[in-house]
This record gives structure tokens, C-alpha cells and sequence, in this order.
């Protein structure tokens, strides 16, 4: 069964604070957010600039997962960070529902939404083989001497950049006309 994709909104903050535990592999190292304050700029505020874009799954009637890119200040000092034009994205899949094609569904339905925004979008990932050819395979290539340390267990990560396409999205609710439902 696909997941079902949602558009993250400013009343669901919590989500993108709750799936920062995810994205960080805190769950992994025992950690929570509490440990980690500067990891609070990629949710803190979310959505409330018109440039915070994201989505989450709901797999099974529970949240599986959740996408988001947002424009950050280089004062932030975040991991991933290229310029004050290039948001930063940040995903997460819980455990459970990893290897089922969620990230991926995720990751494509965000660049569409994306490339009417922005030109191309930054990540930050674990500096490994396995997480490297995962965003290659979307077309992410790594920025050059751009190797960093994690900020939660000091593992060296890298930034990769994706450039995006701008096109039109289309929705199937584009060109309804509510006056038409009878016809």
C-alpha cells in the first residue's frame, strides 16, 4: 500500500520537532532533542514563512514519516547550509516503516512543489556510502570541501545539492469549476 502524502502545515509543527529525533538517528544513539538545542532551527517556527515547505506520510493511519526544506541564515551555522537562496531539507522515516518506499514517494512529491520556488535545494548527510548513493540516485551531487562533523555524535557529514526544475505543478483539482458540479 502507498503512503498517503500530506502537506505539513504550520499547526503541525510538531510533527517536524517529533521526526528531528528521526533524522538525527537520535533514536539510535539514545539521545533527545533536549541534548541537541541547535538542532531546533529546522523546526522551530515551521511554516511560518511562506518558503518552509514539507509533507508527511501517514502509512497504516500513523505518521510513517516527514519531508521539509527550509531557507536558513548562514548565522544559523546549520550542516547543509550553501546560501540565504538554497533551503536546507531534512527528512525522516520511522524505523518501522523504512524500506518501503516512503522516503522516495516523499522526496519526489517535494521537488515537484519545490522547483516552483526555489532552483535547487542543500542537504546534509552521513558522510557513507549507502546514504551518499541514496541521494545521488535523485540527483544530488556533494559540494566540494564541504565535509563537516555531525552535531550529535561528531560523525563527518557532507552537503549535497539538487538542482530542481521549475515547473508548473497540476493538480487534479486544477480548473474545477464548483459552479459545473451539476453538469
Amino acid at each position: 500500500m502507498k503512503p498517503i502524502l500530506y502537506f505539513l502545515r504550520s499547526s503541525e509543527q510538531k510533527i517536524a520537532t517529533d521526526m528531528l529525533h528521526y533524522a538525527y538517528r537520535l533514536d539510535e544513539l539514545g539521545k533527545s532533542l533536549e541534548d541537541f538545542s541547535q538542532l531546533e532551527i529546522f523546526s522551530r517556527f515551521y511554516a511560518l514563512s511562506s518558503k518552509d515547505l514539507g509533507l508527511y506520510a501517514l502509512d497504516e493511519h500513523t505518521i510513517a514519516g516527514a519531508v521539509w526544506i527550509r531557507l536558513l541564515k548562514k548565522d544559523d551555522n546549520a550542516n547543509g547550509f550553501v546560501n540565504e537562496t538554497t533551503p536546507i531539507l531534512t527528512i525522516a522515516v520511522k524505523p518501522e516503516f523504512r524500506n518501503k518506499g516512503i522516503g522516495s514517494a516523499m522526496l519526489e512529491q517535494l521537488f515537484l512543489e519545490a522547483g516552483a520556488i526555489f532552483e535547487q535545494i542543500s542537504v546534509s548527510v552521513l558522510n557513507s556510502e549507502k546514504t551518499v548513493n541514496y541521494f545521488k540516485k535523485f540527483g544530488f551531487v556533494e559540494v566540494e570541501n564541504s565535509q563537516k562533523t555531525s552535531p550529535v555524535d561528531e560523525s563527518e557529514v557532507i552537503t549535497m545539492v539538487k538542482k530542481i526544475s521549475n515547473e508548473r505543478v497540476v493538480r487534479p483539482s486544477d480548473g474545477y469549476d464548483p459552479r459545473k458540479w451539476m453538469d
